[in-house]
């Protein structure tokens, strides 16, 4: 992804993807964001073992690497994306952002923008309220909502994925024509906002 001057000119794409689904949907918004003139920062979440306190390396074997705190600190706005887990965010992810006390206790996301992301095997398989499940950490934060607004015209276009709360995708092997279009307007979106507010933080 494409360098920038200063350490918090990027926005962190944070993501957990079991079979890949969601990793297309990180892909897409990433370039939605660099479309807008900022870094995109991808970062996953080790999968958690339910059985026994297994711990997976701390590099991943292959794909984007672990987040850290610092990635979360520096960054200039957020994205998160998990699958859907009977209406919520997958236990990995959800349990990462358990550990993120120490932010909340200073302060470091407050009035950064964030949003969702999701996707499901189904086409009623709970996207929206994933999606609005993974904003309440979000707003515990006190981070600055964004949705995908009506503007965007791949909303009253798809059959598939995609809504107001957030991008999302129907499991299959691509994502469809309106679900990139709505994921890249939603990291583009994202970018300006967040370049707007240091703009206006730094007067």
């Amino acid at each position: 992804m494409m360098n920038t001057d200063t350490d918090n000119s990027y926005i962190l794409v944070l993501y957990y993807s079991r079979h890949g689904h969601v990793k297309m949907l990180a892909e897409q918004i990433a370039l939605g964001i660099e479309s807008a003139g900022l870094e995109a920062r991808l970062r996953t979440v080790p999968a958690i073992s339910a059985v026994c306190e297994a711990t997976e390396d701390d590099i991943p074997v292959n794909g984007d690497i672990y987040c850290t705190e610092d990635d979360l600190t520096n960054c200039s706005g957020l994205l998160i994306g998990s699958p859907t887990r009977f209406g919520n965010m997958a236990a990995p992810l959800k349990y990462f952002i358990d550990g993120t006390a120490s932010l909340w206790l200073s302060g470091a996301l407050v009035d950064k923008p964030a949003g969702a992301f999701t996707s499901s095997s189904s086409l009623h398989g709970g996207q929206e309220s994933t999606l609005l499940s993974m904003m309440l950490p979000l707003l515990h934060q006190g981070m600055l909502i964004t949705g995908v607004p009506y503007s965007e015209k791949a909303l009253t276009a798809t059959t598939t994925g995609g809504t107001p709360y957030g991008s999302s995708h129907v499991e299959a092997d691509a994502l469809s024509t309106e679900e990139v279009q709505i994921c890249r307007s939603q990291g583009a979106r994202l970018a300006v906002l967040a370049k707007k507010l240091t703009s206006k933080n730094n007067q």
